[in-house]
């Protein structure tokens, strides 16, 4: 793959809205164009290059083209929002949406990401190597249909309102979450789809669940508190990473007559 560096360059600024870093963007463009391109702070525009020094060489498509931001970035938005082919590497911490709406190609963030990455992704791979903040892989502020398709890792801990509404894909948290895991998860689904899949191999503090109506939720640690519209259904042997495990299984939401699966290590 062809590969497009963007360095911090120490201009300072308060909040940059920058979508138009994607592959799909990047493809097919000069250094120069790549400059060019408008990010907002507030209700300015400024260029992409006053903020980033820009090397590396563009690919004729999407597909072929690679982006490193060589560096932190914790205040910069919507990296990779959009995207549907390519690869980008965050040598550090990114800002909100970060994969938000994607729909193909692949994200590493190697440090933290704050909230609303891969909200209503429909495809690709998203992973993070630190933590994620709320409202991973969830619905949009107002919309009732999240994460349709796709895979996000976080290698840390995540907060609350992960796979909000979650119709497809899968979430795997290495870490801990805090509240509403799931919550609402499957109800914009139709009555073939699946729901999609939230693994939490450490733990829950409460709401795990909530309202869901179809889906799958698998939890190796513990709960601290559990939703009392879940009924225990049997125990089985589940393996994870070539390891078999013993899970109580649960089905609920019951207070939506919902038909969601919670697995809880036993």
């Amino acid at each position: 793959m062809e590969k497009v560096t963007l360095t911090p360059n120490g201009e300072k600024y308060l909040v940059l809205e920058a979508e138009c870093i994607t592959p799909d963007n990047f493809a097919g463009r000069t250094l120069e164009e790549i400059a060019d391109m408008q990010v907002w702070e507030g209700n300015t525009t400024h260029r992409l290059g006053k903020f980033f020094d820009i090397s590396g060489t563009t690919a004729a498509t999407a597909e072929e083209q690679a982006i490193v931001i060589n560096g932190s970035v914790p205040r910069v938005k919507y990296i990779g929002s959009k995207m549907a082919a390519g690869a980008i590497l965050c040598k550090g911490d990114v800002d909100m949406y970060c994969g938000a709406w994607m729909k193909g190609g692949s994200i590493l963030v190697k440090g933290n990401a704050d909230a609303f990455a891969g909200i209503q992704m429909e495809g690709g791979d998203l992973v993070i190597e630190g933590n994620a903040g709320n409202y991973l892989g969830a619905a949009y502020r107002g919309d009732w249909r999240g994460m349709k398709g796709g895979n996000i890792l976080v290698k840390g801990n995540a907060g609350c309102d992960i796979g909000e509404y979650m119709i497809g894909g899968t979430i795997t948290v290495h870490g801990n979450v805090t509240i509403n895991a799931g919550i609402h998860a499957g109800r914009a689904v139709g009555a073939k789809e699946p729901g999609g899949k939230i693994i939490i191999h450490g733990n829950a503090e409460s709401r795990v669940g909530a309202q869901m109506t179809r889906g799958t939720i698998y939890v190796l640690g513990k709960i601290g508190n559990m939703m009392p519209g879940f009924a225990l259904k049997s125990t089985e042997e589940v393996e994870f990473d070539g390891q078999k495990m013993l899970f109580n299984v649960y089905t609920g939401d019951r207070a939506e007559a919902g038909k969601g699966t919670l697995y809880v290590k036993s």
